[in-house]
């Protein structure tokens, strides 16, 4: 039989796909589900390689929906939409993933599960996707379908890499169970005792700690020179997580992810904090100090915990 470069008759071709995909990242999954659930991550590695990513639409919670427009190194542009379904942090993700033409109409319909599962830190990724193709020429897609998410998947690992430069990573394991461990740093009585370096005090004009919720408060250095503060909650699982963006006000924040993991009856708590740039990062590690800080913080904390613990 002759060879034919022909290209395969698209009635031919199956009309639907299932895909398992599995990836083990050098990075703790709530850095690895925080890149699937941020907009400004999912722009860094969204699609094949060499696309561009515009992100029009994140409403990351059941129900909420999202909008990417992948842009080809041709110019083209694909969108892409769809819905959560689930979102468990930082353990699973579940949403309908559509491309859709110009017009917003149904080209493959898909449905895709993520989920995380921590490996002595490492984050094993498996991913679970069905593609239904909605008109015939689409069938064609689902044969890339495939590559598409290995080179995704690929250019996820290649974003994490970089965001190691972006982060400060402090952990510690306090000798009290982790509902307390929570409680005492998420209730305002509790978090003028400890928050801030060696010497600082904390005045606070509002807290309300909920998703959308605002903190903000004034920490008042040994000097006397105050420094207004804002944290606005993103998400909250209590008593295991808690993630927010902090800054100064009216200066550009960073996204903080503080894990509380039981060990034993103890309490491991690991605070990153992710900078837009490795440039501020180095920037508020040399000017303000912000790893020695950080770590007087957690000693003061740790004192603080010591003496709640008896009154329990």
């Amino acid at each position: 039989m002759a060879a034919s470069n022909a290209s395969p008759n698209p009635a031919a071709l199956p009309m639907e796909r299932d895909l398992v995909i599995t990836r083990v990242y050098d990075a703790p999954r709530e850095l690895v589900f925080r890149a699937w659930t941020d907009p400004k991550h999912m722009a860094r590695w969204w699609g094949p390689k060499h696309f561009t990513n515009r992100v029009e639409q994140m409403d990351v919670r059941p129900g909420g929906a999202w909008r990417i427009i992948m842009c080809a190194p041709d110019g083209a542009e694909h969108p892409a939409q769809g819905v959560y379904r689930e979102i468990v942090p930082p353990a699973r993700l579940a949403f309908t993933n559509d491309a859709v033409d110009k017009d917003g109409n149904a080209i493959i319909e898909g449905f895709t599960t993520v989920t995380f599962d921590d490996q002595n830190g490492k984050t094993k990724l498996t991913l679970t996707t069905r593609g239904v193709a909605k008109v015939a020429y689409a069938a064609q897609y689902l044969q890339g379908m495939e590559m598409g998410w290995t080179q995704s998947l690929e250019r996820l690992g290649e974003s994490l890499e970089k965001a190691s430069d972006r982060e400060i990573v402090i952990s510690r394991v306090f000798d009290a169970p982790r509902d307390l461990v929570f409680q005492a740093w998420t209730d305002p009585k509790h978090v003028g005792s400890w928050w801030g370096p060696t010497g600082f005090t904390t005045t606070t004009h509002e807290i309300d700690v909920r998703p959308g919720g605002v903190w903000r408060f004034i920490m008042h250095g040994p000097d006397g020179t105050d420094y207004p503060n804002k944290i606005v909650y993103l998400e909250i699982a209590k008593p295991a997580l808690l993630v927010y963006d902090h800054g100064d006000e009216g200066q550009r924040s960073f996204r903080v992810t503080v894990t509380f993991a039981e060990e034993s009856g103890k309490t491991r708590l690991t605070m990153r904090s992710l900078f837009a740039t490795a440039a501020e990062r180095e920037m508020v590690v040399t000017k303000y100090h912000a790893i020695e800080g950080g770590n007087q913080t957690l000693d003061r904390f740790g004192e603080h915990l010591a003496k709640t613990i008896p009154n329990q």
